[in-house]
């Protein structure tokens, strides 16, 4: 069992919410969520991050190809959620995934890309230990630049959901509460850099 069950009481309930919908067309068609790094599905690699950076309960939501996934990734005991409609972009992902935790007394989600396999464990669990209520908004930064994961309290994800569309995911909320966020840097602990291209493919091991 994730070792953060163990957690204190009075602790924050963080959940970790991996979006891995997508189908990789800049990647000639093949599913994000199965490239292979270090002889394992990237799926595999951002839910183990969730995992040891104290998120619990895991949630994924998948799109492209999620029967194959699902038969060849090892999700373990996350909760898998699945978008119709991942063409649309991340946001429908992302208001898969909150409609999913909605229910489950989670005092915030820390959303993670299953395509950043440079972001550990560690930038994880500093970004967590950043929340402070329902309505945190906190995200990781790389030089003062805001990155991910990116952890959404609860009071906030009725509005997310309501404006999450297209490719652009929550970034009109964080646009719009842009004094409320609070930049956790993580440079020194991670690398940011996305998987989307063949050029990319040659960052995986």
């Amino acid at each position: 069992m994730p070792s953060n069950h163990s957690a204190r009481p009075d602790s924050p309930k963080v959940a970790g919410l991996l979006l891995a919908a997508g189908g990789g067309r800049r990647l000639g068609g093949h599913p994000k969520a199965l490239l292979v790094h270090e002889g394992r599905p990237l799926v595999e690699h951002a839910l183990s991050s969730l995992r040891k950076g104290g998120c619990w309960p895991l949630h994924v939501v998948l799109g492209a190809a999620a029967t194959e996934v699902r038969a060849r990734a090892d999700l373990g005991d996350c909760v898998v959620s699945e978008n119709p409609d991942w063409q649309e972009g991340m946001g429908s992902s992302l208001r898969v995934g909150l409609a999913a935790l909605a229910d489950g007394g989670c005092d915030a989600a820390l959303v993670s890309l299953v395509d950043q396999p440079g972001i550990g464990p560690d930038a994880v669990a500093r970004v967590r230990a950043a929340y402070r209520s329902p309505q945190s908004l906190v995200a990781a930064s790389y030089g003062g630049r805001r990155g991910h994961p990116v952890l959404f309290g609860a009071a906030r994800w009725p509005d997310i959901t309501a404006t999450a569309l297209g490719d652009r995911g929550a970034r009109d909320h964080l646009t719009r509460h842009s004094a409320d966020i609070t930049l956790v840097e993580c440079a020194d602990i991670a690398e940011p850099y996305d998987i989307d291209v063949p050029a990319d493919l040659d960052r995986l091991r």
